[in-house]
């Protein structure tokens, strides 16, 4: 099954997707008005509504981040090889983790914004994982079996703010910079996450190309370790990592600007598709 928030008519909402449109989930479960609050509830209360006419056309509504109000957003650097040799530093024995917040991501079809204090705007496409049953300290063995679902994600980076000290988070977390959706896709429907493909295109020219299994910290690893630092709920994200091909490591260096259109595309999930706009 595949779910996606949006807003239609200034209302938000969330909702099943199916080859006809969208079947409003909010109206219908008035107890869980947001997928998070769905998600902890339980994803298979949507098979009720399964064969549902659907209530909207995707192209009536404004598609939102997956999650737009999860606790927590742990964010993956240096999960890929490639990525690390083209960044001139080493493998970490443990994962490299930083945070986004909620307000610095926007949905499939919205515009990711350039900022006002930098021209060095980059794309990471990566695997976006949400969390389905609470946990802490979860076995490597029992990480997949709390994942609710996975979603396309792009860590829109701005660099030269990144770089302004050795901790990312200035750099990765201005507002609408990172791009999570179209929608998630129920984990009964992926059982086994290394088999997808991860895309990256700028202006339809492919910039990153990976397979999930050359991650360095698999997903088990990374809801284990995550989940010894604090508990893990329903609806919080990790976003696992990019590849190489990252604009800031090309010679000459690739950064989105304004009217640029990047896409995350992610084998079995869909396409994340954004334009940029540029700040004024």
């Amino acid at each position: 099954m595949k779910f996606a928030s949006f807003t239609h008519a200034g209302r938000p909402s969330y909702g099943l997707v199916t080859d006809q449109g969208l079947v409003d989930l909010s109206s219908r479960f008035p107890d869980a008005p947001t997928l998070r609050t769905f998600i902890a509830g339980g994803l298979e209360r949507a098979a009720a509504v399964s064969e549902a006419s659907a209530d909207y056309a995707l192209a009536d509504v404004v598609l939102g981040p997956v999650i737009p109000d999860p606790d927590k957003i742990v964010c993956v650097g240096l999960n890929y090889h490639d990525h690390v040799n083209e960044t001139g530093r080493t493998v970490t024995p443990n994962p490299m983790l930083f945070a986004r917040y909620p307000g610095s991501q926007v949905g499939s079809g919205e515009a990711m914004v350039k900022p006002l204090e930098s021209d060095e705007f980059d794309y990471e496409g990566e695997l976006a994982v949400i969390i389905g049953k609470p946990g802490r300290r979860i076995s490597e063995a029992d990480a997949l079996s709390h994942v609710a679902g996975y979603a396309c994600y792009n860590d829109g980076s701005v660099r030269d703010w990144q770089r302004h000290t050795s901790q990312f988070m200035p750099g990765k977390t201005f507002a609408a910079t990172g791009g999570f959706g179209p929608w998630m896709v129920s984990a009964d429907e992926i059982p086994d996450p290394t088999v997808l493909t991860l895309t990256t295109r700028l202006n339809g020219e492919q910039v990153q190309r990976t397979t999930v299994d050359l991650m360095i910290t698999p997903i088990p690893t990374l809801i284990a370790y995550t989940s010894t630092i604090l508990p893990l709920l329903p609806g919080d994200v990790i976003v696992s990592g990019t590849p190489g091909g990252v604009g800031a490591r090309r010679t000459p260096k690739l950064f989105m600007k304004n009217g640029d259109v990047v896409e995350v595309e992610v084998s079995g999930i869909g396409i994340l598709r954004n334009p940029v706009v540029a700040e004024h």
